[in-house]
């Protein structure tokens, strides 16, 4: 009998292990609680109103449709039985498995303060982004009708927290949002007037990259009209802004890209866990006293050369592809491939329009290069072809004429005292 390999998540990682198995003699089953691989480095972009949410999501069953080993099924995972090696569902039902791949990826942490989620916006699904969007339009919408200069400054003020490549990306489109696509659409209210204000407690955003190119992507961001705040750690957050480093900030919207958290993969198989909840991992990618269990992406602690790999999409999916191999080859009996080795081909980051910076083999790039490589990176990694011709396209346009397609508002009542979430869906 083909052994039963299980794989709880269709990130990176996950789909990067389903597509290493392809041919591997073994029943494959692929459950996550979408139905659809999401490409997150361009949902920032969904909630700027640049792309529709299907120029960066493929079905699974789509991706996975050659896959004759494979099952996809949509639903919630509860916990893992490690010892009787069964995947417990939501609905009560329980899956067998002989090797388990967890790939479930991680959610943002507040912190301690999780009243905070109640009043702050997040970006990890379309549904996020698609919420972010109608914040934004929806604050525009209701300044266009307010005639209460406090309220109005209000409607036009949006917060960031967090200063890494998220928070960066998405203050840029929201001030580029502002002062360049909207800034004749309305009679009463200038949207050029926005303000966006980016929140880091670290002494520099982007900390993650040379300090020369942090500096120059504070000062992009600040030629958008984006105020970089460093040094100053979020104090309060509520329905109508937050306090920043002893200052009150109103704020239509306040957007978190801050800390991040593992989903519970280490609770349900009492294993040993990293500070932010992710489980540490064997050199293999397996889980100590669990030599059938991986753990890959955002939710595995593994201890690279220069210390744990980072939470980014090309360590999830080329964690996910060498795990896939590795017990591809052990059902058919050819030797092990050595340890996980991480190949780091940089790191980017875009401020806005032809606007960016990155790290690339020792390069440094920034501005219109940077942008360019950016750019062609996250198109040749898109999951199918006519996703990157839809936002090949879609930027195309955008760059010409600085319009931006997928503005529609559905289902939304401009009611000021509506927070934080309104319902929105895509048009």
């Amino acid at each position: 009998m083909p052994e039963r390999i299980v794989i709880v998540g269709a990130g990176f990682g996950g789909i990067a292990a389903a597509q290493a198995l392809r041919h591997a003699d073994a029943q494959v089953t692929l459950i996550d609680r979408t139905n659809h691989h999401l490409f997150q480095p361009l949902l920032y972009q969904v909630a700027g109103a640049a792309l529709s949410p299907a120029d960066i999501a493929a079905a699974n069953r789509a991706l996975l449709r050659r896959n004759r080993n494979t099952r996809v099924l949509m639903a919630e995972v509860a916990g893992v039985d490690a010892a009787a090696k069964q995947v417990r569902l939501n609905d009560g039902r329980r899956l067998p498995f002989d090797r388990l791949i967890l790939a479930t990826g991680a959610a943002y942490s507040f912190f301690g303060h999780d009243d905070w989620a109640e009043h702050a916006f997040v970006l990890k699904s379309i549904d996020d982004a698609l919420a972010i969007r109608a914040a934004v339009l929806g604050a525009f919408e209701r300044a266009e009708q307010c005639d209460d200069p406090a309220e109005l400054r209000r409607l036009l003020t949006f917060a960031v927290v967090g200063g890494g490549p998220t928070g960066v990306e998405l203050a840029g489109t929201i001030a580029e949002l502002a002062r360049t696509t909207l800034a004749r659409d309305f009679a009463h209210v200038d949207p050029r007037g926005a303000r966006v204000v980016l929140c880091e407690m670290g002494d520099r955003i982007l900390a993650g990259f040379d300090p020369a190119l942090s500096a120059s992507a504070r000062r992009a961001l600040e030629s958008l009209g984006v105020e970089v705040r460093t040094g100053a750690a979020v104090e309060t957050i509520d329905d109508g802004g937050l306090t920043v480093g002893g200052e009150r900030i109103d704020a239509a919207a306040v957007l978190w890209a801050a800390g991040t958290a593992a989903r519970p993969a280490a609770t349900w198989l009492d294993a040993a866990a990293a500070r932010n909840g992710a489980v540490k991992v064997r050199p293999d990618c397996s889980v100590p006293g669990h030599p059938d269990i991986f753990a890959i992406g955002d939710v595995a602690s593994f201890q690279g050369d220069d210390g744990p790999l980072p939470g980014l999409a090309p360590v999830a999916k080329q964690q996910g592809k060498y795990v896939g191999r590795l017990i591809a080859g052990r059902i058919a009996g050819t030797p092990d491939p050595g340890p996980f080795r991480y190949r780091d081909y940089g790191s980017m980051a875009v401020i806005g329009r032809s606007r960016a910076v990155a790290e690339i083999g020792g390069m440094k790039l920034k501005g219109f290069v940077a942008w360019l490589a950016w750019s062609l990176v996250h198109l040749m990694l898109l999951v199918d072809f006519r996703s990157r011709v839809a936002v090949y396209v879609n930027w195309s346009w955008s760059w010409f004429t600085y319009g931006r397609g997928a503005r529609l508002l559905t289902g939304y009542a401009p009611d000021p005292g509506e927070k934080p979430k309104p319902p929105v869906l895509e048009g």
